[in-house]
């Protein structure tokens, strides 16, 4: 600010300077911003002027707004979860209580069980039939072809075959005999054998020739499942596909083919009655 006075003596005015204006000037400062400076800019030392410290206080406040809301968002989901797990809780307690009070429930109404009634005990003579029936069942159930006066022939010719007309088979009361055309198991040729179903050994076993000196091969009774006739040809190039049969064992199946319809039914009829055997022992 600027004073001016005015001497008597002198047509000039005098101007007078304040002291404070001037200190103002001195330390850079101008009432028209000459010097390029705006309020609140920092001086030459670098300190923050008010202007800008508010300016920044701003800027930083929707920050310390978000971590805020986060923090109460994290607590009112922890408190939901905790009141979900008492209410879970809750639940599974008044469950376990209604099954106890159910099962008490149940335990008080059912009725006493009846005695059963004591059977009164047998005189001797019917515990002499009741012990004495099952020896006489198994007598029974004992098959003919492993008693001495079993007759294979005999059988064979009651199932309605003509066993004299057949030239092509050794029968006898207890053996049958006779060629049969094999499937290899390894090699899958087709070779001719003599089969001999013998029951007295229990085996039907196969050689070279009818001298039956090389034994090729044997089929135990006990290992024989079952046997029938091959309708759906898998015994695959078969000489004669329609006289072809099976015998299948538990660890084998073979494909033999008879020289003529009677000998084949016959065969399977023989062999068939060591199945027998084995189901019945």
């Amino acid at each position: 600010m600027m004073l001016v006075r005015m001497h008597p003596d002198s047509q000039a005015p005098e101007a007078f300077t304040s002291p404070v204006l001037s200190h103002r000037l001195s330390n850079g400062h101008s009432s028209g911003h000459g010097n390029g400076h705006r309020p609140g800019a920092s001086n030459g030392g670098g300190v923050l002027t008010p202007c800008n410290s508010t300016t920044s206080s701003r800027a930083a406040s929707p920050c310390l707004l978000d971590l805020i809301e986060i923090e109460k968002k994290l607590r009112e989901a922890k408190a939901e979860r905790e009141r979900l797990l008492r209410e879970r809780e809750d639940q599974q307690r008044l469950l376990l209580e209604e099954r106890r009070q159910r099962e008490l429930n149940c335990s008080r109404t059912e009725p006493p069980e009846p005695e059963t009634p004591q059977r009164p005990e047998p005189e001797p003579e019917e515990q002499q039939r009741v012990i004495s029936s099952p020896n006489a069942s198994e007598q029974r159930s004992l098959p003919l072809f492993l008693s001495p006066n079993f007759d294979l022939r005999a059988h064979v010719e009651s199932l309605g075959h003509g066993v004299t007309g057949c030239t092509e088979l050794r029968l006898t009361s207890r053996r049958c005999a006779g060629f049969l055309t094999k499937r290899g198991g390894r090699v899958k040729t087709w070779k001719k054998r003599w089969f001999l179903f013998d029951m007295d050994h229990r085996r039907l076993a196969y050689y070279t020739d009818c001298d039956e000196r090389k034994l090729k091969g044997v089929i135990y009774f006990q290992a024989i499942e079952e046997v029938y006739y091959d309708h759906l040809r898998t015994g695959t190039s078969s000489p004669r596909p329609s006289l072809t049969f099976c015998v299948k064992t538990y660890d084998r199946l073979f494909f033999l083919v008879a020289s003529s319809a009677v000998s084949m039914r016959i065969w399977m009829d023989v062999i068939v009655t060591a199945t027998d055997e084995h189901s019945r022992y």
